[in-house]
């Protein structure tokens, strides 16, 4: 997979998937430097949502 991105050839699914599963390794690496729990676990729910397959929605959308 490194391959194809050094020769500009990484699909948009690859792209993702190596997105997310950077943001599941931080997601990891955060817990302990919070010292509360739940802002812990607020910062971990906020990650959750950009690791989902939900659609994103801008403002007008949610109006």
């Amino acid at each position: 997979m490194i391959q194809d991105f050094m020769n500009g050839g990484a699909s948009v699914e690859e792209t993702l998937e190596l997105w997310a599963f950077g943001l599941r390794a931080a997601k990891e690496r955060i817990v302990p430097l919070f010292t509360q729990k739940r802002v812990a676990a607020s910062a971990c729910a906020f990650l959750d949502v950009l690791i989902g397959n939900e659609p994103r929605k801008t403002g007008w959308m949610r109006a």
